[in-house]
């Protein structure tokens, strides 16, 4: 929803959203903690948070932050079981996405790692523009490495890679995830794909060839991240997650009836 350009009411965000949670989804992020004036899309996520469905909901609960307030505001709230934050080995990319450096960022992993030991809340630490840099500023695969490694050494678990505005190539995919799965067995790393909707097959094929099994999608394909680039991507479509599962025979364990009303809202509420 951040990608869009006008508001949409918090009534329809936490319809839509309760349907994705009947859906059956191991995790579902339901907002961010972010500067209203930045992205206003998002100023009322605490309120589409006391909207949902505790009681009939079937995923985690997840909400991003990208500074250590914002991860303070989201650790007090018990409903939420993960706290996502998108860090980089890109300077450029922190720069745009956050206005912050990549030390002012570790600093704000490290505050975010003690918040979820204290509240009982799983971290999930992003690394973004993991395939390649659009900034003109180097690239290599042993730069991603590292990155990853700092963050496993500091107690980060769960890491997915994001391309944010670089179209993937199935081979620096396949590269990526064989040297870190190899070298940092501990840690789970997932794809967080943005496409303009094609050659995902294959990208989401070379990342399961080298065994990740967390994969992130949006219903329709919405969205994107405003500040990366001026050609913003969406995001990997449900429909074609879905549809890789079922050739991999693969049960996602997803109720149809559920993600088809969640998809019918995405349509009326997001896309007029």
């Amino acid at each position: 929803m951040q990608g869009l350009e006008r508001v949409i009411p918090t009534a329809q965000k936490a319809e839509y959203i309760n349907a994705i949670l009947n859906a059956g989804f191991n995790t579902v992020e339901i907002g961010s903690s972010v500067s209203p004036l930045a992205i206003p899309q998002m100023a009322d996520s605490m309120e589409v948070l006391g909207r949902l469905h505790m009681s009939s909901k079937k995923s985690k609960l997840m909400m991003l932050v990208v500074n250590k307030r914002g991860a303070e505001l989201v650790a007090e709230r018990e409903e939420i079981d993960c706290i996502s934050y998108p860090h980089s080995f890109s300077p450029g990319f922190l720069k745009r996405n956050m206005n912050t450096t990549y030390d002012k960022s570790l600093a704000n992993v490290d505050h975010l790692l003690n918040l979820c030991s204290k509240t009982n809340k799983t971290p999930v630490i992003y690394l973004s523009m993991a395939f390649g840099n659009p900034y003109g500023e180097e690239w290599l695969p042993e730069n991603l490495l590292e990155a990853a490694d700092k963050l496993q050494k500091m107690g980060v678990r769960i890491i997915p890679l994001s391309n944010v505005s670089v179209q993937v190539d199935k081979d620096i995919v396949s590269q990526v995830f064989s040297m870190l799965t190899h070298d940092l067995p501990c840690v789970e790393f997932g794809l967080h794909l943005h496409t303009n909707g094609s050659g995902w097959f294959e990208v989401l094929d070379a990342a399961y060839a080298e065994g990740i099994r967390r994969f992130d999608c949006v219903a329709e394909g919405l969205g994107g991240c405003p500040f990366a680039d001026k050609t913003m991507l969406g995001n990997l479509n449900t429909r074609h997650l879905l549809d890789f599962c079922s050739k991999k025979g693969v049960d996602a364990e997803i109720n149809d009836e559920a993600l088809a009303q969640a998809e019918t809202l995405a349509k009326k509420y997001f896309f007029y």
